[in-house]
């Protein structure tokens, strides 16, 4: 084995050992998805994402082949479910724009906002946020040719295969954010968003000004942002005044934190999911002990 990629026998044995795998996450994703989503699509999907990560993988970098191809196998079933999607991708950029819009209005008025007041939001008009409605509504996935010939149109009112899949790996790495802030910026954080406590509240609790427990929903908040962003979009973070500083090197710290807690979710949502579903082996060694 070389220094960059396993060997082929030592790919085709990691291959073997970690088949399920792609049985777990095509499991979790089918858990959240329309019932039109192929599940066959799906497994051939991980299962060619599995082989290339065997093939590509260097076990020199410390990362255990299990999660180095979870991620592999997550990414290439994403692709899958965006590659069923019948929109565009101006058009689903379009749909998380409305999307966005309207949960700042519900948030801002208190009431489901009107179409006008969308528009007005979003600088556009009402054909366009009718378009944008539409777009969000609309799927045609991919169906297997045997049972019906031609793809067909789905109407669904509930998020997309891959916004669902999006969100929930989002919601794992924000509670990753949020359980390992400082503690002081986790009491804040927690008691504003969480448990519905005031600022005065908070500021008796912790000794300080009202004013100081704003500061630190601010410093809270932008570096929960910070960290989310390392993780799953790192253009996004800005770039530090002093990379060598003393600040700088703890934000880092608070980062990998972050990526670390989500991944350990992630890990044991796996495992939960591994014990609720049998593995083609189990279901063989069933069926043989009911002969």
């Amino acid at each position: 084995m070389n220094s960059s990629a396993a060997a082929p026998a030592v790919a085709d044995d990691l291959v073997v050992a970690h088949m399920p795998i792609v049985g777990y996450h095509v499991s979790e994703v089918l858990a959240r998805v329309p019932a039109t989503v192929s599940r066959e699509d799906l497994v051939s999907a991980g299962h060619l994402a599995l082989v290339l990560a065997a093939r590509a993988y260097d076990p020199e970098t410390g990362v255990p082949f299990a999660r180095y191809a979870a991620l592999r196998i997550r990414g290439a079933l994403i692709d899958e479910l965006r590659s069923m999607d019948w929109a565009s991708r101006g058009a689903r950029h379009r749909a998380r724009e409305l999307s966005a819009a309207s949960d700042r209005l519900t948030a801002a008025l208190g009431r489901t906002p009107s179409r006008e007041e969308l528009a007005s939001a979003l600088g556009t008009d009402l054909a366009a946020v009718d378009q944008a409605r539409q777009d969000a509504e609309r799927r045609v996935l991919s169906i297997d040719a045997t049972v019906h010939p031609v793809a067909e149109l789905v109407r669904d009112e509930t998020p997309g295969p891959e916004e669902n899949v999006l969100t929930g790996e989002r919601l794992r790495y924000l509670r990753a954010a949020v359980e390992t802030l400082p503690e002081r910026l986790r009491t804040v954080i927690e008691g504003l968003f969480l448990q519905d406590r005031s600022v005065a509240e908070l500021a008796d609790e912790l000794g300080v000004t009202q004013s100081r427990i704003s500061q630190l929903r601010t410093e809270g908040l932008a570096l929960m942002r910070d960290g989310l962003n390392a993780s799953l979009d790192p253009d996004l973070v800005p770039a530090a005044e002093r990379p060598d500083g003393v600040a700088e090197r703890r934000r880092r710290t608070y980062f990998a934190a972050v990526a670390s807690r989500a991944a350990m979710t992630a890990a044991s949502h796996q495992a939960d999911v591994a014990r609720a579903v049998p593995t083609p082996y189990e279901d063989d060694a069933r069926r043989a002990a009911a002969v």
